[in-house]
């Protein structure tokens, strides 16, 4: 139990050692940093929103948006759905069209509504599978009409999926890189929390996160007496739909979209090839270009709109099938204006618009204050912590003070190495780790001075403290572990910061106290050969 061969020696001189070299970066300069070896973290460890200040915000999620985008989707199928019909069996209609949050046509011969009724009831897809429950109802109603309505549960269901697609769609819009740290989580069934630490420009951050980012492709209507028509009435015939330009101009284009936003596969700023202004370009994945393609060879000598956000950005004419699967988009784009857009295009469109309830924003300031407090009540809990361990365990305490300071320095050598965000509870979870490398010790010491009291010699007490107390701490700090899985797996945002300095903490404690200290044990048992221990 007390042999220490020169192979444990070595690695744990190499691990305090290690862990002192990661932990480096906290206490240098940002020039002095720039030098350090490169297998080394470059930088300290990152701070929370509560500790180096940024952005809050409280969004809500308009879910019944994304009812009504449903709604329209289920609209198209019932036309495809129809369309279908043929001969005898062919169902003409009229008036197809969202109204009262259902679907409604009216048939041209009311024998047909049975059959009509039968058709659309092919469309349900049961929640959960083949033996969920019915996500659509269909029905007659006056006047001839049929009505295709969602069941309450699928409203519920799309509702749901709305919060949380848009939680997961923001995440690659605010932080495309993912080491920005932005937290996004829901909270409750349609709000949801953003946190961006270090963020300094809040109506950045808000501007990314109101811009809906559906894109479109839709070909151009060349009948410029049906433009004329639908810009004197503001009626468009079946099919069709006006759209505004950048430059305040209006386009008739076809409503059923060539290419929708979800295929494309990547997006970036770049600039035009001909007067190098700054442009998006955007990559389709395998099936939205090979639609692209089709389109294009199909429809030669047309334009075609680049519709974001029911905005036409620019209409190029086909002139030869694009089978590459590539473009780019052009307008009057800045070189930022143009990355937001294409972080917005490259993360999708949100599923529902999202507004801004609350924004907060928290200065550096206060995070410097919090970290200077946490700073000072570490350091006044250590000294205390030394000064009692000394005095109750004399030589013995001094040991563990040792171990201790090395406990910390391994905790940040681990937060540096990990890139694990430090936040206020996570600095209270290394004030809670250092009370748990004393425990530790405690234990151990308290049965070696037990074991010396029973007539044992310093060789053997300590050995035998030492085998005594291991279950017990082991026992305790898997406890512990536990927990800290539990808040880690379950918590959120200052939460998992809990948890990570906690867990780390757990196993540096245990290293440093039932390693570290013993070692200092054994070489003070072995240079000084004491017949009585000092405690």
């Amino acid at each position: 139990m007390l042999q220490f061969p020169t192979w444990k020696v070595l690695l744990i001189v190499f691990v305090t050692l290690l862990g002192g070299l990661f932990a480096l970066p906290n206490v240098l300069t940002e020039s002095q940093r720039q030098n350090i070896p490169g297998f080394l973290p470059s930088s300290p460890a990152k701070l929370g929103l509560d500790l180096q200040g940024g952005v809050s915000l409280l969004l809500s999620v308009d879910a019944e948006q994304s009812v009504t985008k449903q709604l329209n989707d289920l609209l198209r199928e019932v036309r495809s759905k129809l369309q279908t019909t043929r001969g005898d069996e062919r169902i003409a209609y009229s008036a197809l069209r969202v109204e009262d949050e259902s679907v409604r046509f009216r048939l041209r011969d009311p024998s047909m509504i049975d059959r009509a009724v039968n058709l659309m009831r092919e469309l349900n897809q049961p929640i959960g599978g083949p033996l969920g429950a019915a996500s659509i109802s269909v029905s007659q109603i006056a006047g001839g009409e049929v009505e295709i309505r969602f069941t309450a549960q699928r409203v519920d269901e799309i509702m749901t999926e709305a919060t949380r697609q848009t939680v997961s769609k923001l995440g690659p819009r605010l932080d495309p890189n993912g080491i920005g740290e932005i937290l996004v989580q829901p909270s409750g069934e349609t709000d949801i929390i953003v946190e961006a630490p270090g963020e300094s420009d809040p109506q950045r951050l808000i501007r990314i996160i109101e811009q809906p980012g559906v894109l479109t492709f839709n070909l151009v209507v060349q009948d410029q007496q049906a433009l004329s028509d639908a810009l004197r009435t503001g009626q468009t015939r079946v099919g069709t739909m006006l759209v505004p330009t950048v430059d305040g101009g209006q386009l008739l284009v076809e409503a059923d979209p060539i290419i929708e936003g979800d295929m494309v596969r990547s997006a970036t700023q770049g600039f035009h090839p001909d007067n190098s202004r700054p442009v998006v370009n955007f990559t389709f994945n395998t099936t939205g270009a090979r639609l692209f393609g089709e389109a294009t060879a199909q429809n030669r000598g047309r334009p075609f709109a680049i519709i974001l956000d029911g905005v036409s950005q620019s209409a190029p004419r086909i002139q030869t099938a694009i089978l590459t699967g590539s473009g780019f988009i052009e307008g009057n784009f800045t070189v930022s204006s143009a990355q937001e857009l294409a972080t917005v295009i490259q993360a999708g469109a949100l599923p529902a618009q999202v507004n801004v309830e609350r924004v907060s924003v928290v200065g550096p300031t206060l995070g410097q204050d919090s970290i200077e407090a946490g700073a000072l009540a570490s350091i006044i809990g250590l000294v205390l912590v030394a000064v009692f361990m000394i005095i109750a365990y004399g030589l013995f305490g001094g040991f563990a003070v040792g171990s201790l300071v090395a406990n910390v320095l391994l905790i940040f050598g681990a937060l540096s190495g990990l890139g694990a965000t430090l936040t206020l509870p996570g600095i209270a979870g290394i004030i809670l780790t250092i009370g748990m490398a004393v425990d530790a010790n405690v234990l151990v010491f308290e049965r070696i001075r037990e074991e010396s009291r029973n007539g044992r010699s310093p060789l053997s007490a300590v050995e035998s403290g030492y085998q005594q107390a291991l279950s017990t701490i082991l026992d305790a700090n898997i406890t512990t572990l536990l927990a800290a899985a539990v808040l880690y797996t379950l918590g959120s945002g200052p939460v998992k910061g809990f948890a990570v300095t906690l867990a780390i903490g757990i196993f540096t404690s245990v290293f440093t106290a039932f390693v570290v200290t013993r070692w200092f044990t054994v070489l003070w048992l072995r240079t000084a050969r004491p017949k009585q221990l000092p405690m």
